[in-house]
């Protein structure tokens, strides 16, 4: 069961979140796919070609454009669907356990949300622990405890806003699908050990490139849902913001950032670390801090689930 605030009033289930959207049109994907990140080009750690990969789910790739449907692919045409959750909502039906879209909008746009220009990184593409897996582009933040008096950390915005997010809203649907990950496809079979380890080796060259270049903006230009422009602020040049999906196919609202550089001030550091030092505990629903292990069924757990085994309850 997913680690809903409170699953007794949960009654719904629904797809509608917070996040980013790292969707890109390309010429191998759906010709409706919409751009909305210009940073990176995820068809580099995708196999389309199936050299390594022998199957996948119905779905084919969510990422690099999508999937085109005949005669390009034979997995079910659908335009790129890229995206980091960051909170996720469910339903905009309070009754359900989600929460209002009207109360979500007015938190965010009078400012009660800092949410930063996103500047982000892939740090590795990695397989989940599903069986057969799905493959994954991770933006963890890098180095994960932050440092005073340090260069802030890598993807710090990622936890800056969902630490915001998590401490404001208080709904019973309230959760996060493994932050802070975007899905590249789902039930990854591959051909042999040989060419799982050939893909990924191919994958890591391409996070290496990428993270010789640094942390980059999504976009550079302002887009609205239909990545169309939007009208330009005085403040243009920052257009990397948050968007509200109703599911990952559809997008109601951009959200333009609020909090602008610099970020090195005093006073703006001092808000930013106070954000970077919990993090919700998912098994406890509660905060904890950064990099510490709840007890000893956490780790029993986690090795567990290296290993291939089901959780085991020690009570």
């Amino acid at each position: 069961m997913p680690p809903v605030l409170d699953p007794t009033k949960s009654k719904v289930d629904g797809l509608a979140f917070l996040g980013l959207s790292l969707s890109r049109r390309s010429e191998q994907g759906h010709p409706d796919s919409i751009t909305h990140q210009t940073a990176f080009d995820f068809n580099e750690v995708i196999d389309r070609d199936y050299t390594h990969v022998f199957s996948t789910n119905d779905d084919g790739w969510l990422v690099g454009g999508g999937e085109p449907g005949p005669p390009k692919s034979y997995k079910l045409p659908a335009k790129d669907s890229a995206h980091v959750e960051i909170m996720r909502i469910g339903t905009f039906n309070p009754e359900w356990g989600g929460l209002a879209k009207e109360d979500i909008i007015k938190a965010i746009e009078s400012g009660n949300i800092l949410i930063p220009q996103i500047e982000v990184l892939p740090t590795a593409v990695v397989a989940n622990q599903d069986k057969p897996p799905e493959l994954e582009i991770r933006f963890d933040m890098v180095p994960k405890i932050p440092v005073e008096g340090e260069p802030l950390p890598i993807n710090w915005q990622l936890r800056f806003i969902h630490n915001q997010l998590f401490k404001y809203f208080q709904f019973p649907s309230r959760f996060c699908p493994g932050a802070f990950h975007s899905t590249i496809v789902r039930k990854a079979e591959f051909r042999s050990k040989q060419d799982e380890k050939q893909y990924f080796d191919k994958c890591q060259a391409v996070i290496n490139k990428w993270s010789l270049e640094g942390p980059k903006p999504l976009n550079t230009n302002a887009l609205d849902e239909k990545g169309r422009p939007l009208k330009q602020s005085s403040d243009a040049q920052y257009n990397s913001g948050l968007w509200l999906f109703v599911d990952r196919e559809n997008i109601d609202h951009y959200f333009a950032p609020n909090f602008l550089p610099p970020y090195d001030t005093p006073e703006k550091k001092k808000i930013i670390m106070s954000f970077l030092s919990e993090e919700w505990d998912e098994k406890r629903l509660q905060w904890k801090e950064i990099g510490k292990v709840g007890n000893v069924d956490d780790v029993i757990d986690d090795v567990l689930k290296k290993v291939g085994l089901a959780s085991l309850s020690l009570k």
